[in-house]
């Protein structure tokens, strides 16, 4: 199943209508109430689930009914998110639960969702009893001269047939975790302590779930079921995303993780409470949290993280009290006090950010600009409450190329890699600032309307070269940017194709629709398809994606991730293209600049080791089982090693570091879980990717420093290449808000 993500920024939004409730202390938030078992639903969540049900079979872009056969796929759905893996379950227990296959859609309909639950209590019943099992089989270890293979990959195979089949199963998977281990030079005893540890904590974790996972859960089946992307909020998901579009909360400024039974600092925000205080250090762990200058210290050893982060959350200006276990004390440390006042922290992580590339080549230098955008961010609220300083991607960007342009760049990399979308409005807006004016995109609604967005303000902030570099991660939002780019001919697309969503989401907020007599009811949000957006050519980036001018490599993820994937994805269509005007003619520029970066790759040993290690992950990637003996597998992992020496002696021989080895997909297996490993390695080993060439970006930048220079050479050239032939006097300078907050060029 999907369980929550496991790093919280801490401290949440000033909470209005639903999500300010509190406990009675200095604004924490609402503290969960402890799981009884059997799990059963609230009245809010069943209201919560037809409310939901209603909007979907009404208002969906592609409204579909809730009847049996929709209760089929939810079914089915509902399982793959439970058992993905068919490790759980056995056949017998799918023919006990296969009379609710057509009956979820009463559920919803009548408020009655013990179905559901009744199926999820299942699952934790199989969960325990599935690593009690495994935990037996650790006393007496495993045989490894025997050859005899494991299948992890079970996407497609079938529920176990009966208890026999699912234990011999289990002991197979128990056995590979052994192995892992010993293959990375563990004795018996520790293998045997720390995988007893493992299945120990997956069971206590197990057993911390409760009413709102299994609804959590539940919902995401019926809504992802309508399309991929429409999806159910919980109150605190509802939460947690607002904050990533907002890029700012109101908390202490820290970053934290579960590790073993304690909450670790992962990471100080600067210029947060925390990291001010000068008092907690990173790798400390909170063992206990107050409210205000006097509440009770609560102990949360043994916490789930999100509850943990949930009792230190707050309303700005309030007061809370952590119980630190320093990171150098030992368990019985000795444990201090420290006092925080919540205040607005920014997540400065997944704002844009730049840097400057110094291309040479021939005896010729240039800075080419690079705009690193992880998401297209908006803070909704404070700009519809007239903040003039409200945080926004386009503003972001705009201040960016300013400093840019002060720094001396010719040219300007737009990075949009494994940028997953953001706001629509963001992406329309910050078109604008590389065009006159015009169309952006088309939005077409459920009954076929169509509307077009676009630019209407006069200037661009960047009249320069220009590249958007993209890759199978570059979706929705960052597809609108990047098409337009590509249809007006304003830059070059480069790299590899992209995600190929084509739709747009709406949040429906429902408490706004709750029959209750709680003047603050939590019944969470509705992320729902409500548009389809087209290009301005008319065609669509639905399963397509867009097609970069210049490809790079594909890593071979495109058979497992991408809109293509999804079984449910809307079709591809198109429509009547926009009026609009491309702004330059790449006829004659584009295959010189390909013919270019082909001879220079073709040449290159950093593009070449690139090419090899694509090539190493493919075939690690298309491995669906692995032998359970050990001289095989000790003969395997030497031949791993071996590889890895070569890439790691031509990384050094290239660019003197072996950096880009650092990540865990190209290290050697060392046996253990993430939260297993000590924090300092784990920040070490992220510090040290950071570090490593981005061989795609500096060939990016490269094929800009072409561009230039055949812009340079040939005036005639430049004219059919630079936006609006070079002449047309809309370049700005700057890029400032004016009083009310709107962004504009000058």
């Amino acid at each position: 199943m999907k369980f929550r993500p496991a790093l919280f920024l801490l401290l949440a939004l000033a909470a209005t209508g639903a999500q300010a409730q509190s406990a009675a202390d200095m604004g924490a938030g609402k503290p969960r109430k402890a799981a009884t078992w059997p799990l059963t639903s609230t009245p809010e969540e069943a209201q919560a689930a037809q409310l939901s049900a209603r909007f979907l079979t009404r208002f969906h872009y592609d409204a579909q009914p809730l009847d049996d056969a929709m209760s089929a796929r939810i079914y089915n759905a509902y399982f793959k998110l439970l058992d993905s893996e068919k490790v759980f379950f056995t056949q017998a227990d799918m023919a006990q639960f296969a009379p609710s296959k057509t009956k979820l859609d009463d559920a919803i309909w009548n408020q009655d969702l013990s179905a559901p639950f009744a199926i999820f209590n299942a699952y934790v019943q199989r969960a325990v009893e599935r690593m009690t099992y495994a935990r037996g089989l650790l006393k007496q270890g495993f045989d490894f001269s025997v050859e005899q293979s494991y299948t992890f990959d079970r996407e497609h195979a079938d529920w176990p047939k009966d208890q026999a089949e699912l234990d011999e199963l289990w002991r197979k998977r128990t056995m590979n975790d052994w192995l892992r281990l010993k293959l990375a030079g563990q004795d018996d005893a520790d293998i045997r302590k720390t995988l007893d540890k493992r299945y120990a904590a997956y069971i206590e974790r197990i057993r911390q779930l409760d009413g709102q996972d299994a609804f959590q859960t539940f919902m995401t089946a019926y809504a992802e079921t309508t399309d991929p992307h429409t999806d159910y909020l919980g109150p605190r998901a509802a939460e947690n995303f607002d904050i990533s579009m907002k890029l700012s909360l109101e908390g202490i400024g820290a970053v934290l993780q579960a590790r073993d039974d304690y909450t670790q600092i992962r990471e100080l925000v600067p210029a947060g409470p925390a990291s001010k205080s000068g008092k907690i250090q990173v790798g400390d762990r909170i063992v206990g949290v107050g409210q205000g200058d006097n509440g009770p210290i609560v102990d949360v050893i043994g916490w789930r993280l999100d509850d943990v982060v949930n009792r230190i959350r707050g309303k700005k200006d309030t007061v809370v009290r952590l119980e630190i276990l320093p990171a150098d004390a030992g368990v019985d440390g000795k444990h201090e006090i420290v006092t925080l006042v919540r205040k607005k922290v920014s997540i400065e992580e997944q704002a844009a950010k730049k840097k400057v590339v110094e291309i040479k080549d021939g005896g010729v230098t240039r800075k080419i600009g690079v705009i690193d955008l992880p998401t297209f961010y908006s803070d909704f609220g404070a700009r519809s409450a007239g903040d003039k300083n409200f945080k926004s991607a386009t503003r972001d960007v705009a201040r960016l190329l300013g400093e840019l342009k002060q720094e001396g760049v010719q040219g300007v990399v737009v990075d949009l890699r494994n940028n997953g979308g953001g706001s629509l409005a963001e992406a329309n807006s910050l078109t604008g600032l590389f065009i006159d004016k015009g169309p952006v995109v088309q939005v077409r609604d459920s009954k076929g309307q169509v509307e077009q967005q676009g630019d209407d303000d006069p200037g661009m902030v960047w009249s320069g070269p220009l590249a958007v570099l993209v890759n199978r991660g570059t979706a929705s939002a960052s597809e609108i940017f990047s098409a337009a780019i590509q249809d007006y001919h304003r830059g070059l697309i480069i790299g590899e194709p992209t995600f190929g969503k084509g739709t747009v989401q709406n949040l429906v907020d429902l408490d706004r629709f709750a029959q209750s007599d709680d003047e603050k009811p939590q019944l969470g949000e509705l992320k729902m398809t409500i548009q389809e957006f087209f290009r301005i050519n008319g065609g669509s980036t639905q399963l397509k994606g867009v097609t970069p001018d210049i490809a790079f490599p594909k890593n071979g993820d495109e058979k497992d991730f991408g809109e293509s994937t999804y079984e449910n994805a809307l079709k591809w269509t198109q429509i009547a293209p926009a009026d609009y005007q491309v702004v330059a003619n790449f006829a004659d520029y584009l295959p010189r600049l390909e013919k270019l970066h082909a001879d220079r790759v073709a040449q290159s040993p950093a593009w070449k080791l690139m090419l090899d290690e694509l090539a190493q992950y493919r075939t690690m990637r298309a491995k669906t089982s692995i032998s359970l003996n050990l001289a095989t597998r000790e003969a395997e992992r030497k031949k791993l090693e071996a590889i890895q020496a070569d890439f790691r002696a031509r990384h050094k021989a290239i660019d003197g570091t072996d950096a880009s080895l650092a990540d865990e997909a190209s290290s050697l297996d060392d046996g253990l879980n993430a939260n297993e490993r000590s924090l300092k390695s784990e920040l070490k080993q992220e510090k040290d990717a950071k570090k490593a060439k981005d061989v795609q970006l500096n060939e990016t930048a490269h094929i800009l420093f072409d561009a230039i220079g055949m812009i340079k050479a040939d005036p005639k050239l430049a004219s059919e290449v630079l936006p609006y032939g070079g002449k047309s006097g809309v370049s700005v300078v700057n890029a400032q808000p004016d009083e009310s907050g709107v962004l504009q060029q000058h």
